[in-house]
C-alpha cells in the first residue's frame, strides 16, 4: 500500500512538473520598467494633483457656460483629492500589478492631459434652429 502511495505521488510530481505546464512570463526588465513607471506616475499625479483645480474651473466654463464658475472649482477640489489619493496609492504600491498590468488608476493618466475634450452642450438648450426670412 505504501509503495502504491509512492509511485502515485512520483507519478503526479512528474506529470505537474513538465514543461507543458510552464507559463512563459514576462522579462524581468519590462517587469522593472512598469513598476518604475508606476513610481513615477504615482508622484506625479500626488505633486499635482492641485492642478486639477485650476483645470476642471476651466473646462466647466469652457463646456458648460456661467454655471461652469460654480461647479467647477467644486468638481477640481473632489478630483485633486481623487488625483492625490490614486497617486499615493501607486506609489505605495508601484510594485504590485494591479490594476491591470501596472495599468493607471486614473483617467487620464497625468492633469496635464485631457484638456481637448469634446465641448457638452449646456442641458436645455438645443442646436440653433435657423431663422425664417419673412415672406416664405
Amino acid at each position: 500500500m505504501r509503495t502504491k502511495a509512492t509511485l502515485l505521488s512520483l507519478l503526479l510530481l512528474m506529470v505537474f512538473a513538465t514543461s507543458s505546464f510552464a507559463l512563459e512570463g514576462q522579462q524581468p526588465e519590462a517587469i522593472a520598467e512598469k513598476m518604475a513607471f508606476k513610481l513615477v506616475r504615482g508622484v506625479t499625479n500626488t505633486a499635482t494633483s492641485l492642478v486639477e483645480v485650476p483645470k476642471q474651473s476651466y473646462l466647466m466654463v469652457r463646456d458648460r457656460g456661467s454655471i461652469g464658475y460654480v461647479v467647477g472649482p467644486l468638481k477640481g477640489v473632489g478630483m485633486a483629492f481623487y488625483r492625490l489619493l490614486t497617486g499615493l496609492t501607486e506609489t505605495v504600491f508601484f510594485a504590485v500589478p494591479q490594476p491591470g498590468y501596472y495599468d493607471p488608476m486614473i483617467n487620464p493618466e497625468f492633469v496635464w492631459e485631457g484638456w481637448e475634450e469634446k465641448r457638452v452642450e449646456p442641458r436645455g438648450q438645443s442646436e440653433a434652429q435657423p431663422v425664417q426670412a419673412k415672406g416664405e
